[in-house]
């Protein structure tokens, strides 16, 4: 992973770790969206500005790529770079959270 990459995601908005997350299997926008209020209880919602602003980023930072295509509907899938990206960002949120409980973690 180059310093481009970690600079620019880490860490990561609320909504790319959403949409990262959602990823992990081939989804369109609206999906993604749809998927995201239901996780979060309507808490979080991502507007399609955001969404597809966000997803072609990541499509050119090379974190998704087009699982398939048809008339205007683009189905995205998460890459190895990715998984490694949303990975890293789930591990820094696990120790945000047990140290916020007072635990102390062994670096």
């Amino acid at each position: 992973m180059n310093d481009r990459i970690k600079r620019v995601y880490y860490p990561m908005t609320e909504s790319g770790f959403y949409i990262l997350f959602c990823l992990q299997t081939p989804q369109h926008g609206y999906g993604i969206s749809q998927q995201v209020k239901k996780m979060t209880g309507g808490c979080v919602t991502i507007s399609a500005g955001t969404m597809y602003g966000t997803l072609s980023k990541m499509e050119k930072d090379r974190l998704i790529s087009i699982y398939s295509e048809d008339d205007k509907r683009k189905l995205y899938q998460i890459t190895d770079l990715g998984r490694e990206v949303l990975t890293n960002e789930i591990s820094r949120i696990e120790r945000l959270y047990k140290n916020s409980r007072g635990e102390n973690i062994d670096a």
